[in-house]
């Protein structure tokens, strides 16, 4: 084992094979999980990842497939040292190809195809992926999302799935096996498979359609607008959307993934709403997914905390992504992360001189969102395609001005900026616990499906819970009923056993959780999610501890 580094280094070169303190920024978690690990490889091309794989299985090694490292259940990390076998990370992101299939409808994504390369590979054709910037994080992997079964702020597409895939996998005999379900004629050796999908080496006769395989959720359109079932639309475990790589949460080595794409939106409208009153966005919600012709791109919540908490503990990221647009900002957190590592300076450097560059700028809040900040405690960006916006527009008019709720047409800018500070809230809690370490104990983040017909989506917290969490920041994907929750809780109180209170509440409420990323080594995987990691990995030589509540444990 202890010449397995060499070996990964002949196979990619020494540059890419860290050890040691250089591991650091690969083996902890955005918000969770750290670990040591023997090494990081990160390969070049697809030949160099099936080589890795088969070196570190060779040798024993417990391997954790890496894409951005961008979750916060710590889900692509090592959580601890207890493996009982040295653990290696296959960090994928070199590996970036985009290939745009005839007709631009589909697209074959590479293990580091990040979701902006692809969003900015579709804009001249028109097209546009399952999921926009401002739906998760910045960087984020499109096998990531797919691994994850993540869910994006765009309601008519669904959870991030496809039936097409090409993949490595450890079978019952302990033994590597890869698996063509691309529906592309690669070949017949792994190798020679792996360097035509690489080069994109395949013609249009060798692209295949197979019957009952979809590249997106093919139903997720009609299945949200049933407000009477007793279930949520979405979430990671749902055994509707489980299959293969989607929901396989690295329990394999995926390559490559197949995936629709979308006719781009244009000449949306954007409404900014209002309300004072829960149950009014209640009925707003149900009478559109019900009744309304055309569904919302997409319908966004901010709670009136969130929104300030965004606003001064978000304003850095607001302003880098309308300045510097999002390319450049994978390579400045990368710059940051090498930063915070320099053991000269002093916790949290980085956050305390960016909060106080922030301030250095003037409000960058339009005056309209300002105002509905004072006057509403809810918020609500709804956006509506072309054919749906007089529908919506009408009905808001007649339906939605009273002395509790208020709304107002965007203006392209407002729109933009109303969007890009949803986008800010999620990053706001980590840098709010970094400005006061000395009065938080930690963050519990939870990322919740409620029923499609639940109607109390506001959560009512017992005092006690709520006195040990004093900010509590709301926000989410509102038609789909899955809301971000992040609790800052206080010093003197066990986050721990505050999120297990939570998980009992939410129990009660026949919420599903996590919605959006994966089980990590925070949660249990649920009987079919737990099922489906068997299925796909017996052995548990992929990242173990995914699902379970040992470490050790062994799957059956």
């Amino acid at each position: 084992m202890s010449d397995l580094p060499a070996r990964l280094r002949a196979i990619m070169g020494r540059r890419h094979v860290l050890t040691g303190r250089a591991t650091a920024r690969f083996c902890t978690g955005f918000r969770f999980g750290q670990g040591p690990v023997l090494a990081v490889a990160r390969p070049g091309t697809l030949i160099e990842q099936w080589r890795a794989l088969q070196a570190c299985h060779a040798a024993g090694a417990a391997i954790i497939m890496q894409g951005a490292n961008t979750g916060l259940t710590g889900g692509s990390t090592p959580d601890g040292d207890a493996y009982g076998r040295p653990v290696v990370i296959i960090n994928t992101m070199r590996i970036k190809a985009i290939h745009v299939l005839p007709g631009a409808a589909q697209v074959v994504c590479l293990p580091g195809a990040t979701l902006y390369a692809l969003e900015k590979t579709l804009r001249p054709l028109g097209r546009e992926p399952h999921s926009v910037i401002g739906s998760s994080c910045l960087g984020a992997s499109v096998a990531g999302g797919i691994c994850n079964n993540s869910g994006g702020a765009l309601i008519r597409r669904g959870p991030a799935f496809t039936q097409l895939a090409l993949y490595a996998r450890i079978d019952e005999r302990n033994e590597i096996e890869l698996i063509n379900h691309l529906g592309l004629r690669l070949g017949a050796t792994p190798e020679a498979m792996l360097a035509r999908l690489e080069a994109g080496d395949f013609a249009a006769h060798e692209i295949d359609h197979p019957a009952g395989r979809a590249a997106s959720d093919p139903d997720y359109a009609t299945h949200i607008r049933d407000i009477s079932a007793p279930s949520p639309a979405r979430f990671n475990a749902d055994p509707r959307r489980l299959f293969e790589a989607s929901g396989s949460a690295g329990k394999i080595a995926l390559f490559a993934v197949r995936l629709d794409t979308f006719a781009m939106d244009t000449d949306t409208a954007t409404f900014y709403i209002g309300s004072g009153n829960p149950a009014a966005l209640t009925h707003l919600r149900r009478h559109m997914l019900r009744n309304f012709k055309t569904l919302p791109v997409a319908a966004e919540y901010i709670h009136r905390d969130a929104f300030d908490i965004a606003a001064t503990y978000g304003k850095d990221m607001f302003l880098a992504i309308e300045k510097l647009g999002t390319g450049r900002l994978p390579a400045l957190f990368a710059l940051k992360a090498r930063f915070d590592r320099m053991p000269f300076l002093p916790r949290d450097f980085s956050d305390r001189l960016m909060q106080a560059a922030a301030k250095l700028f003037p409000q960058h809040l339009p005056g309209r969102m300002r105002a509905y900040r004072d006057r509403f405690e809810h918020h609500l960006l709804l956006k509506m395609p072309r054919e749906g916006s007089a529908e919506a527009r009408d009905w808001l008019t007649r339906q939605f001005r009273d002395e509790s709720s208020d709304f107002f047409e965007c203006t392209p800018d407002e729109a933009a900026k109303a969007f890009l500070h949803r986008f800010a809230v999620a990053g706001a809690a980590v840098r709010y616990r970094a400005m006061h370490r000395d009065k938080v104990a930690d963050i519990v983040a939870l990322d919740i499906a409620l029923r499609r017909d639940d109607t109390e989506w506001r959560e009512q917290l017992p005092a006690d819970i709520a006195m040990a969490m004093p900010v509590k920041l709301y926000y989410g994907h509102f038609f789909c009923h899955v809301f971000h929750q992040d609790y800052i809780v206080a010093k003197g109180h066990d986050p721990v056993a505050l999120e297990h209170r939570l998980w009992a509440l939410l129990d009660a409420r026949g919420a599903e959780y996590p919605a959006e990323h994966n089980v990590g080594h925070l949660y249990q995987a649920k009987p079919a999610l737990a099922a489906h990691y068997r299925a796909l990995d017996p052995c548990n030589c992929f990242n173990p501890g995914i699902g379970q509540t040992s470490k050790l444990a062994c799957w059956d």
